[in-house]
This record gives structure tokens, C-alpha cells and sequence, in this order.
């Protein structure tokens, strides 16, 4: 009973929050913010960081780097344990099609977990910029239709979680 009234609260939340069929620029900054969080672009970023960077940022970016494996790992045997299907939509078909998993959010789990180890390592600029960044991620994973507002929730845990945790090893 409590269980089924939640996953309406859940659904019907997520509904209102939900712009991906409504054109405007509100949905192209949605759609951006999406995809920001796509760990392709991440692993990228942090590579030309470590490459590039110096002793300071090469350490960031290993820890970052590994960071994102060790929480992407952690995510996909929650999903595949959970396999909660996505909303139903067009947008975001690649995700649809190579992940149809919903529960946790990936992306949520990733921003958090980066905001997470920036304020604990990075530089106060970086912190700030990924804390803001980070729910925006969230938020626009729900608004595109991709997640639920329990997906974004409980992925942003699970990544501020695992961002303390791999600070502290």
C-alpha cells in the first residue's frame, strides 16, 4: 500500500518536472545538461587532465578516474539486481537502447560522486562549479524523461556516498 503510493508520488513528480516534448530553450538547456553527465565525455576530460595537467591535477584526475569506474561498476549491479524499466519517450534513445535500466541513475551517481571528491580534494572553483552543476545533471535526466525522481535520488546518494568513500581510501 505505502509502497504503491510512492511509486505514484514518485511517477507523478517526475511527470511535472518532465519538458522533453515541450520545444523551447529550456529543453535545449535540459538536453545539454543530460548529456553533460555521459561518462564518455568524463573519461575524455579526465584523461586530458591527466595528461596535460600537473602532479596536482594528474592525482585528481586518477582519483576521479578511477572513481568513475569503481561507482559505474557499482551502478550497473544495482540496475541489473533492480532492472526498473525507464519512463516511456523518445528522447534519449541511445540510452534507452544500450541501458534500458533506470534505477539508480548512472549520471546522477557520476555528477555527485565528482562533486563529492572536489570538495574534498579539488580546488574551491571546481567544488563550486560541480556542486552546482551536479543536481542540474539530475534534474535534467528527469525533465528529458530518462529517469525517475527516484532514480535521480537515489543515484545522487549512492554517488556523494561513493565519492567520500573513495576519498577516504
Amino acid at each position: 500500500m505505502i509502497r504503491n503510493k510512492l511509486t505514484k508520488l514518485d511517477a507523478s513528480l517526475s511527470a511535472q518536472l518532465r519538458i522533453a516534448e515541450k520545444p523551447g530553450l529550456l529543453r535545449y538547456a535540459a538536453i545539454l545538461l543530460a548529456h553533460s553527465g555521459d561518462s564518455w565525455f568524463w573519461i575524455a576530460a579526465i584523461l586530458l587532465v591527466f595528461f596535460l595537467g600537473n602532479q596536482y591535477w594528474k592525482s585528481l584526475a586518477s582519483l576521479m578516474g578511477g572513481s568513475v569506474l569503481i561507482t559505474a561498476f557499482t551502478v550497473f549491479i544495482i540496475k541489473f539486481s533492480v532492472k526498473r524499466k525507464r519512463p516511456e519517450g523518445d528522447w534519449g534513445r541511445i540510452y534507452r537502447s544500450t541501458d534500458p535500466h533506470s534505477f539508480p541513475s548512472g549520471h546522477a551517481a557520476r555528477a555527485f560522486m565528482l562533486a563529492s571528491i572536489a570538495i574534498g580534494s579539488g580546488p574551491i572553483w571546481l567544488a563550486f562549479v560541480l556542486v552546482i552543476w551536479a543536481p542540474l545533471v539530475g534534474i535534467a535526466r528527469i525533465s528529458m524523461g530518462v529517469h525517475y525522481f527516484s532514480d535521480v535520488f537515489a543515484g545522487a546518494l549512492l554517488g556523494a556516498i561513493m565519492g567520500f568513500i573513495n576519498l577516504s581510501i
